[in-house]
């Protein structure tokens, strides 16, 4: 008789159950799109922001000494300060090294280079084949260069680093030929101020320099020359010279944990903060990781990205509660019009018998199916929205765990619950004789 009660209310209250459903459906879609979204932004938006470029700095040691006595400064001479090269690949053996999207090391002098560009020598013809020296600073790096570490090769340098780095032209070669002139990139201003363009050759120090592109990068690299870290190296005569490397990482947005000094830890607290991945633990895993290094978080791009990300996941959350709400709102209204309809139905079951409980559990019973039918089609719908979302704005798919089925029946539940809490009470509370009689 009970499970017959449940099918002839659904059976003669089809357009209520059907409003129900409909708003359950979709509060239960919103909710799954943004907690779907909301779980898995995290490394997206990482990688999103890592357009702004390196978040992590590594220098040597001596770079942090500052030593006053007296009113003397004492603070070392670092020019000779270096990082090791052949230490860099060690990055990727931490134990966040495959959140390590990149990384370019950088060594730079002050060089003179021989133009033999003949449109700075128009004035006379004595000077035209001669060649000019210029001062300019030479920085050397990784373009896209070919790193080894055990049994993987990855590829790294300024195009990963500095993804809005533009050239205009083609990227130079890494690798230094003894057969041809090498490639380097000039400086957008250091270009035009002298009429370089894709093709021209510099000379510095008897090797030549072809320019195999003109780069705009809206900083300080547009007065220099960009060129091979090898070919720096050399002129300075530092072989495996390292002066400053910049990484790229993907990390978990800073929080009060993070900023904490975990030499002040306890053992587990310590063990939890270094497995996470916090710029600043990332930075402590480099720095034990590459001998005499420092590693520091960029702090100005680490708090941007975690800027940006809790406004986005705030808003995402403020949308789920605002359509949770609506779905409560509606599912009450339909709730409370099935109440108004069944009265005389409730009225004649509490005169045949029936308690209280068994009148709220017949409700209920109807309410769980409702709730889960509703829910598991809000889940699938939530899905295909969360896809859809995540294929718009970062152009990959979505990954979804089945562990959140569960958390969104109970969502189901609460809007069911939540709406009809108060027809369920009306309910139950029915005077049979008020009703019988037509009083209500």
């Amino acid at each position: 008789m009970f499970f017959r009660l449940v099918y002839q209310s659904f059976y003669r209250q089809r357009r209520n159950k059907l409003l129900a459903a409909t708003a359950i459906v979709f509060g239960v879609a919103v909710a799954t799109a943004m907690i779907a979204v909301a779980t898995d932004i995290g490394d997206k938006m990482n990688r999103e922001l890592r357009v702004y470029g390196p978040n992590l700095v590594a220098y040597p040691q001596e770079d942090t000494l500052d030593v006053e006595i007296g009113g003397v400064n004492l603070k070392p001479i670092t020019s000779g300060a270096f990082l090791k090269e052949s230490d860099l690949p060690k990055l990727k053996g931490i134990f966040w090294g495959h959140n390590i999207t990149g990384f370019a090391p950088f060594l730079s002098l002050n060089v003179n280079a021989a133009l033999n560009n003949t449109a700075n020598h128009a004035g006379s013809d004595a000077n035209a084949n001669s060649p000019t020296e210029i001062p300019v600073e030479l920085i050397g790096t990784y373009f896209a260069k070919t790193i080894h570490y055990g049994k993987e090769d990855f590829v790294t340098g300024v195009r990963s680093t500095y993804p809005w780095w533009k050239v205009q032209g083609e990227w130079p070669q890494d690798e230094l030929s003894a057969k041809q002139p090498i490639e380097v990139l000039a400086g957008i201003q250091f270009a035009d101020q002298h009429h370089l363009k894709p093709g021209d050759v510099l000379r510095v120090v008897d090797r030549e320099l072809k320019i195999t592109g003109i780069l705009s990068t809206g900083s300080a690299e547009e007065k220099a020359v960009m060129a091979p870290l090898a070919l720096t190296q050399q002129i300075a005569g530092r072989p495996d010279a390292v002066r400053r490397l910049y990484v790229s990482a993907l990390t978990k947005p800073e929080d009060a944990f993070a900023r904490r000094n975990p030499s002040t830890m306890s053992r587990e607290m310590r063990d939890r903060w270094y497995c996470s991945p916090y710029a600043n633990s990332i930075a402590l895993q480099i720095s034990e990781a590459l001998p005499y290094a420092h590693a520091e978080q960029i702090r100005q791009v680490a708090q941007n990205e975690g800027s940006v990300l809790s406004r986005i996941k705030g808003l995402m959350w403020l949308v789920t509660l605002a359509a949770l709400l609506a779905a409560v709102l509606a599912v009450s209204a339909a709730v409370m019009n099935t109440l108004m309809v069944r009265r005389r139905e409730i009225g004649l079951m509490k005169a045949l018998g029936a308690t209280r409980s068994s009148v709220a559990a017949l409700f209920f019973a109807e309410g769980a199916m409702l709730a889960i039918v509703a829910g598991g089609l809000g889940f699938a719908l939530g899905i295909l929205l969360a896809q859809r979302i995540s294929l718009s704005v970062f152009g990959s798919s979505i990954h979804v765990e089945v562990a959140l089925l569960p958390i969104v029946l109970l969502i189901s539940f609460f809007i069911l619950l939540s709406g009809s809490a108060l027809a369920l009470r009306r309910a139950v509370r029915l005077d049979p004789t008020v009703v019988l009689r037509g009083d209500l």
